[in-house]
């Protein structure tokens, strides 16, 4: 079958110059959800910070941690009460403590009416326990549901890259992280 006649097919160098702007995309879309996965790393590693500091600032203001503070209620109308035990357990560090330092004016959102916790950058919940974990009694931040690969990341970053020792760690009481394994990381306080 003969073709139309003045009807040509792509250069060797016209297909090549596709190529190449193709693999530029590619390059940039790959590079820029590096960057948005750094800043996601980067923004939870900052709310530990900021968590720290607000609960800190409670103290220095009303001599109990926030979520273990019984007078709490004397002073807002707040969901609960801790012990005053010096510790945040149960109760107080997933419910108490973020209605606390909201009242105080330490954090914003409204974390009154319940169990309402904060969430991180890669969309699990933030809770603050105190806990043993690798040998270490500690008051922790928790960070639920973080991928592997980015657990990892933190905890090179930040400490030892041992996922059962230092001030970083897993739940799970592993040494390592499997990459598409989600673990619940967390912080010392």
């Amino acid at each position: 079958m003969k073709g139309k006649k003045g009807q040509r097919g792509f250069t060797l160098v016209e297909i090549a110059i596709v190529l190449v702007i193709i693999g530029l995309l590619l390059g940039a879309i790959l590079k820029g959800q590096e960057m948005i996965k750094s800043a996601k790393i980067k923004r939870l590693v900052k709310q530990a910070d900021e968590l720290r500091a607000a609960a800190y600032t409670y103290q220095d203001l009303y001599k109990y941690l926030p979520g273990d503070d019984p007078y709490a209620n004397g002073r807002w109308t707040v969901d609960g009460v801790g012990d005053g035990s010096g510790t945040i357990t149960g109760a107080e560090g997933t419910n108490y403590i973020f209605d606390h330092l909201q009242m105080a004016g330490l954090i914003s959102g409204s974390y009154t009416g319940g169990p309402i916790q904060p969430t991180h950058a890669f969309g699990g919940n933030v809770w603050i326990a105190y806990a043993t974990y690798g040998g270490k009694t500690a008051h922790w931040i928790y960070f639920e549901n973080i991928l592997g690969s980015v657990a990892r990341i933190i905890d090179l970053t930040y400490d030892d890259g041992v996922g059962n020792t230092g001030s970083v760690q897993n739940t799970a009481g592993s040494a390592t992280y499997a990459d598409n394994v989600t673990y619940t990381l967390i912080i010392e306080f």
